[in-house]
Parts: structure tokens; C-alpha cells; sequence
């Protein structure tokens, strides 16, 4: 009688071991309680109801193992800020990542707010919008003909003062102001330089000569 018990009990274990295996194959699973409950397959893995996972195909699709299978839901990504101008994409990241927020103007990066000179005439500002807004200065014609630019500045300047020249073969040069004798003959007076609308696209001086005045230079060839 023991024998016949022993033997029943042993067929029943096998039974049991079995049952666990082809389950295990099948991918099914067994609660606290003994009672089988389902399982989901994905990524080469198994997970159990309740378990959240994402799809190592897309790492915006995220996936919680319910008893029906899973429900996968696929992530939006916020817009990234205007003024991003440092966008990464990481192999494990959903949605790209902004790492660096500000201008880039003429391949300088600026932070927002700032105020930068990228050149002595311009003025620029980084706008909270990623745009760099620059303001260049609009320089006046100088009252002189031989204008020079000094470092760190915008505009040229007249170092010797305003002057022009005598005539259009501009091989003399007069300061503005009073006339002045070019020969015994001839004045001339230049601008003064408080006329700019005078100087603009001007710069020969306003000449009288005497008249029946021969120059003292041409008379002395002459004689």
C-alpha cells in the first residue's frame, strides 16, 4: 500500500515539473498565490504584468505588460528653445537634448542678453530669440582728403584738420577756414568743415584769381 502511495506521489511531482517547464517555454508565469498569470515578450525579454519597459527599436515608445499584452504609448517631444543653437542626439535618448542656449554670430557663440562689438562700426546685442541684432554706424564724410582710421574706432578722423584740395589735379592741399594765396595771383578758400552738406562729394576749394595778374613764377620764365 505504501509502494502504491509513494509511486502515485512521485507521477504527481513529475506531473508538476513538467507543467513548470512547458510553461517556462511558453512564457507564462505564477503569481504568489500559485495561480498562472501572463507574462509579455519584448526586447528579448520577458516581463510581467505591471513591468514598464521601452522598445529598444524606438526609445520613444514606452510599454506596460498588462494581462492583455502590452500597451505601448510613444513619447512627443517638447520643442526645443528658440535660441538652442547646440542640439545633441544620444543613442539612448527619446528626444533630442539643447545644449547650449544663445547667438552664434560669425561663428562667435554669445549668452543671451549680452552685448558684444564684433567690429569698431558695429553694436550687437544677443536677443532672447537666438537672433544676434546688430546696429553699424553710419559715418559722416569726413572733412578732410586724407582721412585716417584710428584703432578701436568706428569712423576715420582728420588728423591734420578739415582741408581739400586746391584744384582737380589735387596735387596741393589747403587747411579750411581763411583764404589762402596759392600764388601771387590766385586765392582760394577751402570748406570750413561745419558745412557737411557743403563737404559731401565737394572737396576742391573756391579759387579767385586778380585780374591782368600774371603769376610772380610764370613772369620770371618769361623774362
Amino acid at each position: 500500500m505504501v509502494s502504491t502511495e509513494r509511486r502515485a506521489l512521485e507521477r504527481t511531482l513529475r506531473t508538476a515539473v513538467l507543467a513548470l517547464l512547458l510553461c517556462a517555454q511558453a512564457g507564462c508565469g505564477f503569481s504568489v498565490a500559485g495561480q498562472q498569470e501572463s507574462t509579455c515578450e519584448a526586447n528579448g525579454s520577458l516581463y510581467f504584468v505591471g513591468e514598464w519597459y521601452f522598445l529598444d527599436s524606438d526609445h520613444c515608445t514606452q510599454c506596460e505588460c498588462t494581462a492583455e499584452g502590452s500597451a505601448c504609448s510613444r513619447t512627443e517631444c517638447t520643442s526645443l528653445p528658440a535660441a538652442c543653437i547646440h542640439v545633441s542626439h544620444y543613442p539612448t535618448d527619446c528626444c533630442p537634448r539643447c545644449e547650449k542656449i544663445g547667438c552664434e554670430y560669425r561663428g562667435v557663440v554669445y549668452d543671451l542678453g549680452q552685448n558684444f562689438q564684433p567690429s569698431e562700426c558695429e553694436q550687437c546685442t544677443c536677443d532672447s530669440d537666438g537672433i544676434a541684432r546688430c546696429l553699424v554706424a553710419d559715418c559722416a564724410p569726413p572733412p578732410c582728403v586724407n582721412p585716417v582710421y584710428q584703432p578701436g574706432k568706428c569712423c576715420p578722423e582728420c588728423r591734420e584738420g578739415p582741408n581739400c584740395y586746391v584744384d582737380a589735379s589735387r596735387g596741393r592741399v589747403i587747411p579750411a577756414g581763411e583764404p589762402v594765396w596759392v600764388d601771387s595771383c590766385t586765392k582760394c578758400r577751402c570748406h570750413d568743415g561745419q558745412d557737411a552738406g557743403y563737404w559731401e562729394g565737394n572737396r576742391l576749394a573756391t579759387c579767385s584769381s586778380l585780374k591782368n595778374c600774371v603769376p610772380e613764377e610764370t613772369s620770371a620764365k618769361k623774362n
